[in-house]
């Protein structure tokens, strides 16, 4: 008899049935449940990848090392957002966790607002709190979300 679905910790949507964050899963009912809510991706940014994931081979993992309490690079930023962009296409929800789900999935959740709701990097971090509290957890981290934006701006302006 399989167990029902657990939510993982730290679980939330960030855009419904295309972005969640959430705490590094570590029960079979965590995958279970991402599963069930239409999660194809797992995008893990611990520096190992989390116990058990292949138990759920439904679930594709991409992995994006980055050390904790560290800001992610950006390419590692843009490597993130294009994973959302490619899954979400084809019509399939996305999941980033790191250890405890705020400092560093919380500056690539923060990040994601900059690009789809063409948001400052203040008012990005300040909406991933709202929806995510204890998210975004050092300097750094909210200056790469800072960057990334005048990075889209750059980008906006060449084009």
């Amino acid at each position: 008899m399989s167990r029902a679905s657990v939510t993982p910790p730290n679980f939330s949507w960030v855009q419904p049935q295309k972005l969640a964050g959430l705490a590094c899963p570590s029960e079979t009912q965590h995958f279970k449940f991402l599963v069930e809510n239409g999660i194809k991706h797992l995008v893990c940014l611990l520096e190992s990848i989390p116990p058990k994931y292949e138990i759920c081979p439904e679930l594709t993992l991409h992995h994006i090392s980055i050390v904790d309490f560290t800001p992610p690079s950006l390419a590692q930023i843009l490597r993130f957002l294009s994973i959302v962009e490619e899954a979400n296409a084809k019509g399939e929800a996305v999941a980033v966790h790191c250890m405890h789900g705020h400092g560093r999935t919380g500056t690539m959740l923060a990040c994601y607002l900059v690009k789809t709701r063409n948001i400052s990097g203040l008012e990005a971090i300040k909406e991933i709190r709202r929806l995510r509290k204890g998210s975004i957890e050092t300097e750094d981290q909210e200056k790469a979300v800072i960057e990334f934006h005048k990075y889209i701006q750059n980008c906006s302006q060449k084009h």
